[in-house]
């Protein structure tokens, strides 16, 4: 086949610049002088400190006492296109969040950075004193009112001052034009080390490493300091605030608000070929209502599908017969996030079978509660869940035969863990799986102290073509999952509003139906 002729010329305008075909911006002097005139002034938004403001202050405490002397960088995190020139909606990074309070959809491309001072002469007599670089609003004698459609005033509202920025946060507000000569002071020569969190703004970090790399850094070195860093601010959201802990009380009320609402839209869900989404939409429309969005993407998984652990395409039937396992949480304002499940029965009531497997879930679920109390190790509480599962499916006889449930537990066995191969338990908080980059020490082989929040969600799952078992359990999934807190003495199931036991789950689904 012969290739294709052309007579066409280079187009001299530049494919970054092509987007703007699509529309036709005045570009004349009369458009511009008049767009940018006769506008009232500006109402004052009267902002005061966040309630989150007081709590952020000993959060950077800690991470100033770690890193004396050196300059720490914590990107918000740029905006993402979803295709082309649309952008995904922001959401800050959750290290800037804990750091400054600062929720919702705040401040895409802003940067806190913690300046070194003399010991004990910055911010409450810290060893560092912190500044929000942001992009601000922008006056309306300047082009980016009308013509950026990413960040002007004319496209997507207008952003907060730097004085409006200060009285929320308490923090010191600067110009993001500032940052690059405000992170070069001092660095190399001047005995400054920099360390930024990485994973958040790739702009950013080629900037710290270009400055690094200047003072005579060799990568090996940035790259341990970074990870230090990462690895701390990880580290400080192990144990919530009382701050924090209200924030996942609101998360959870919320959440369990959108189960309520499932349930009611159960019959439509049954009708729709894509009943899975009406169960999807009909949750995240809550989120979006009553919190910040979804703090992940909801599972919604009918029949076999529930036994997909990650099963977020949702494009499924919700049958007469099946058990519906919803896997969701409720992102509030201040991006802290509830993640709970429930395995439903859509017609109201399990079978016998449904019933057998959600019960052992259950057991191995109050097993791991009973040894949640300060003192614990973390590992514990998954253990404490796998002696119930593996004993259960010994009973049933599904284990391979000559193996007992205590030869399974054994590391060199683990034979049980083919009906459930996560864990039982991960941190929560502003992430769904929170403190991730936290060492292994102080986190799965860590001590249960007051104020950790974590899931307990064991579950059974049995796929359609599994031989290993009867016919009757095949197609079927439960988890149960519910957000701990851990008290003083104990622990408090913060999702105990919503039901656990097979009887209660239906009963509380005939009181809403």
């Amino acid at each position: 086949m012969s290739e294709p002729t052309t007579t066409s010329q280079p187009d001299e305008q530049g494919t970054a610049d092509r987007g703007s075909n699509r529309s036709h911006r005045p570009a004349s002097t009369a458009f511009k002088n008049f767009v940018m005139s006769q506008w009232a002034p500006r109402a004052e938004l009267g902002l005061t400190p966040s309630d989150a403001a007081p709590f952020t202050v000993a959060r950077r405490s800690a991470l100033s006492d770690r890193f004396s002397g050196s300059r720490l960088v914590i990107p918000a995190g740029s905006l993402k296109p979803r295709s082309n020139d649309t952008d995904y909606r922001f959401r800050p990074h959750s290290a800037f969040a804990h750091l400054t309070g600062l929720g919702t959809d705040r401040e895409p491309d802003a940067v806190l950075v913690l300046h070194p001072v003399e010991d004990g002469a910055g911010d409450a007599g810290l060893n560092h004193h912190a500044v929000l670089y942001v992009r601000p609003l922008a006056p309306r004698d300047n082009e980016e009112f009308y013509a950026d459609a990413r960040y002007g005033e004319f496209w997507v509202g207008a952003r907060p001052s730097l004085a409006d920025i200060e009285a929320l946060t308490g923090i010191e507000a600067r110009h993001i034009d500032e940052l690059g000569d405000a992170l070069a002071k001092d660095v190399g020569d001047g005995g400054v080390r920099l360390l930024v969190v990485t994973g958040s703004d790739d702009a950013i970090e080629a900037l710290v490493e270009e400055l690094r790399l200047e003072a005579g850094e060799t990568e090996d070195e940035q790259l341990l300091s970074d990870d230090l860093l990462v690895e701390a601010t990880s580290e400080l959201r192990l144990v919530k605030d009382e701050y924090e802990i209200a924030q996942m009380r609101e998360a959870v009320a919320r959440t369990i608000e959108g189960f309520e609402a499932v349930v009611r839209a159960l019959p439509a869900a049954k009708e729709h070929r894509r009943g899975e989404r009406v169960v999807e939409t009909t949750f995240d429309g809550h989120a979006r209502l009553e919190g910040n969005a979804v703090g992940y993407e909801t599972i919604a998984a009918s029949g076999e599908h529930a036994t997909t652990l990650h099963w977020i395409r949702n494009d499924g039937e919700v049958r007469s017969g099946d058990v519906l396992l919803l896997d969701g949480g409720v992102e509030v304002d201040s991006l802290y996030t509830a993640d709970v499940t429930r395995s439903l029965p859509v017609d109201g009531e399990y079978t016998d079978v449904q019933r057998k497997i959600y019960q052992a879930v259950l057991d191995a679920a109050d097993a791991a509660f009973a040894v949640a109390k300060p003192g614990t190790k973390f590992r514990d509480i998954h253990a404490a869940a796998m002696e119930v599962i593996a004993a259960r499916l010994e009973e049933w006889g599904f284990l391979p035969d000559g193996v007992t449930a205590a030869e399974a537990l054994d590391e060199d066995g683990q034979q049980h863990r083919r009906w459930m191969v996560h864990g039982t338990s991960h941190h929560l908080g502003l992430d769904v799986h929170d403190c991730a980059q936290a060492r292994r020490e102080l986190y799965l082989d860590g001590t249960l102290e007051p104020g950790m929040v974590f899931t307990i969600e064991p579950g059974l799952y049995f796929k359609a073509d599994d031989l290993a078992v009867p016919e009757e359990f095949r197609g079927i999934g439960v988890r149960i999952e519910d957000d701990v807190l851990v008290t003083e003495d104990g622990y408090e199931n913060l999702s105990a509003a919503l039901p656990r036991r097979p009887e209660d789950v239906e009963a509380w689904m005939a009181s809403l139906r």
